[in-house]
């Protein structure tokens, strides 16, 4: 069991790509005046539940990604999941930066169904090759579905928006 005999690789590129993804994220997401000034839907939840679920989130990526990546996959399946995984994590990120860097909810709204989209893909992808990875994804799909309805709401209670 040392870091020699590669058992580790998987597990700390997974682990770092997360913490990469939800780092720079979290480094666009501002938290300022403008948007404790935007109007909320009554559904939106407290400000304090948003880091705890993308924390189970990222953490099921990791064990989903880890799960699969432990598979018999040929070199062309491998690609394609990291491309996939890549792919999700620059339209993760793009969002916050959307969102709250550019103060553009209008168009952080067009870009979250890419983000959607993109979690679908990892769901079918995963769960073609383990059925238990792919369920781990579905709490992430439901998440980035409801991100997606408060960002219209919020998008049609404070419209139109202008470069931040």
């Amino acid at each position: 069991m040392t870091f020699q005999s590669g058992r580790w690789v998987a597990p700390l590129v997974a682990s770092s790509a997360a913490v990469l993804v939800a780092l720079l994220g979290g480094l666009l997401t501002r938290l300022d005046d403008w948007y404790y000034a935007l109007s909320k839907p009554a559904f939106q939840p407290p400000d304090w539940l948003f880091g705890p679920a993308w924390t189970i989130i990222f953490l099921l990526c990791v064990l989903a990604a880890l799960d699969v990546w432990r598979r018999e996959l040929g070199p062309g399946q491998r690609r394609l999941i990291l491309l996939l995984f890549a792919v999700n994590g620059v339209l993760n990120v793009a969002w916050s930066g959307l969102f709250f860097f550019l103060k553009r909810p209008d168009l952080a709204l067009g870009e979250v169904v890419m983000l959607w989209i993109s979690v679908l893909s990892l769901v079918l992808m995963l769960g073609r090759h383990s059925r238990p990875a792919g369920l781990m994804l579905v709490p992430y799909l439901a998440w980035v579905g409801f991100a997606a309805a408060l960002n219209l709401a919020i998008v049609r209670l404070n419209a139109p928006f202008v470069g931040g």
